[in-house]
């Protein structure tokens, strides 16, 4: 199906031009392999900082301006709540949802899109009533979805035995036996979708939290999602490549790895309806998540200190330190608040606490997936037979998930230059392995395993593309292995300590999704309010 999600980072920022073979000669590539802050943030890991060289006092501090932090902020503003600070590495907030623009649109650097909502989500639904997403009040017996803000057709295709197909679904070429086995799988997923538990609740839910705790439901999460399609005689290999595909595409993770019970719930967990789209619809826009993320900041704007890491948190009596490093003045300040959200991931968190008994658990049970994303600048592409581009645009058997058109949601005519956005989970080796090689990639390196990519589906890619701009997510997202989802240590991570220390990330959701994102924030900042007295 699709792609989502994208959160903690690391790379240097390398500005060169590559040289590729096109007519027997080279010619140069512009662009950049563009990182997050982690050299500074490796400051974290490496420095000893000296004393702050100054304190400052406020109600609330938020570590992390991504998603959840930012969701986190928008609730204690609405609840009065205006002493605040939200401390951030980068110089933009939105975490996963950063987005890039040039002259022909914008472009997602993580996470493009949004599934239509599920109809129970209340205040996720009002948000995007406020953005107008939704244009139908909150009467109405079916919202109704700005038409402008649902992915345009075509949506999706997929490149397969010499051919474009569309959906992502594989169908051309594929024999009838194997297509017997993809309709069963894709009929135990309609299943799931709509099952409920002993408990009356919905086996699998957003947030996850929300779903069923019947054993029947739960016992998936101690198999693989590979091991599960085994037990149930779903070996095709049609069939296990697109589910490989849909669990990378999600989580970063392979289908060998990743919990079965996950699995299935990007498929099942989906249910929202409107009176003009279904739960298989997409929201999307051309600069991706950062478009809701620039509606999360609206109001925020007074609380950001960006540019800021921070280096530690300690607790004296009723009195929160928060140590942080301002990167433009290069010293270490302190802010005494009296609550803080770390909406941080969760090894991040650990250090900032100085706790190595959650750093061991943290390194015990959880693993983050990197990825590449790259942008690329092109010309009219040559196309192979079948449908024409689409907003999603994925090859069968490529290590990549393919690439999304930025400039699909355009309205204007005759667009002649485009903005593609290529995303590869990197999931051949360790997290560590894959790490270290993506960081020491060059700029043309990363050029060539493009381009050697598409041109497969597109022949004149090498002279179409004027600049490929490329990002390393040293640490997407946390995969969610075996035991993660329905376990007790995203419980015991989440725990707030001395009701002062409150946690919000996805990775303690166990799903990397805007909507866990919005809620993980939601919730650490009730627990915030409930503990505050007074005005503020």
């Amino acid at each position: 199906m699709r792609r989502r999600s994208f959160i903690q980072s690391i790379a240097g920022l390398t500005v060169v031009s590559s040289f590729i073979a096109s007519c027997h000669k080279q010619r140069v590539i512009g662009g950049s392999v563009i990182g997050t802050s982690a050299h500074t943030g490796h400051l974290l890991r490496d420095k000893k900082f000296a004393a702050p060289v100054s304190t400052t006092e406020h109600a609330v501090v938020i570590v992390g301006g991504g998603i959840s932090g930012l969701s986190a902020a928008r609730h204690l503003h609405r609840q009065g709540i205006r002493d605040i600070v939200i401390l951030d590495l980068e110089k933009e907030m939105g975490g996963n949802a950063a987005c890039g623009k040039n002259d022909i649109s914008g472009y997602p650097w993580g996470a493009h899109y949004v599934p239509i909502p599920n109809n129970d989500l209340t205040e996720y639904t009002d948000f995007m009533r406020e953005c107008g997403v939704i244009t139908s009040d909150s009467t109405a017996l079916l919202p109704t979805y700005n038409e402008y803000h649902l992915c345009f057709d075509p949506e999706e295709r997929l490149y397969i035995n010499g051919q474009w197909q569309e959906g992502l679904v594989p169908q051309f070429g594929v024999p009838e036996r194997e297509k017997v086995q993809i309709r069963q799988f894709l009929e135990k997923m309609q299943a799931f979708r709509i099952a409920k538990g002993q408990d009356g609740k919905d086996a699998f839910a957003i947030p996850l939290d929300n779903s069923s705790k019947d054993p029947a439901f739960v016992q998936l999460d101690s198999l693989t999602m590979k091991q599960w399609l085994q037990q149930q005689g779903l070996t095709s290999e049609y069939l296990q490549w697109y589910v490989n595909y849909c669990t990378r595409d999600d989580y970063g993770t392979t289908y060998d790895e990743i919990s079965a019970w996950v699995g299935i719930q990007y498929f099942a967990s989906r249910k929202g309806k409107g009176s003009n789209a279904d739960h298989h619809d997409v929201l999307t826009w051309a600069e991706g998540n950062g478009w809701l993320a620039a509606h999360l900041k609206k109001e925020l704007q007074p609380y950001f200190h960006n540019q800021a890491l921070v280096a530690r948190i300690h607790q004296d009596n009723e009195i929160l330190s928060v140590d942080y490093f301002d990167v433009k003045e290069s010293r270490l300040k302190r802010i005494n608040a009296r609550q803080c959200i770390l909406a941080v991931p969760q090894f991040i968190a650990a250090r900032i606490m100085h706790d190595e008994e959650r750093m061991q658990k943290v390194h015990q049970h959880i693993q983050y997936s990197p990825w590449m994303v790259a942008n690329i600048r092109t010309k009219e592409l040559e196309e192979r037979n079948g449908p024409p581009l689409s907003w999603d645009n994925v090859l069968y058997n490529s290590q990549s998930l393919g690439y999304v058109e930025a400039t699909h949601q355009e309205i204007r005519q005759g667009i002649q230059q485009r903005n593609l956005t290529y995303y590869l989970p990197l999931t051949a080796h360790t997290p560590a392995e894959e790490r270290k090689t993506a960081i020491e990639m060059t700029h043309a390196e990363w050029v060539k395993l493009i381009v050697d990519d598409l041109e497969k589906v597109h022949p004149n890619i090498a002279d179409a593309i004027e600049e490929v701009n490329v990002m390393v997510w040293g640490h997407a997202m946390a995969k969610p292995l075996p035991g993660i989802a329905h376990g007790t240590i995203r419980q015991e991570l989440a725990a707030s300590v001395n009701d002062k220390l409150h946690f919000a990330h996805t990775d303690l959701a166990g799903n990397s999704i805007f909507e866990e994102a919005f809620y993980q924030g939601l919730s650490a900042a009730k627990k915030v309010t409930t503990h505050l007295s007074g005005n503020i």
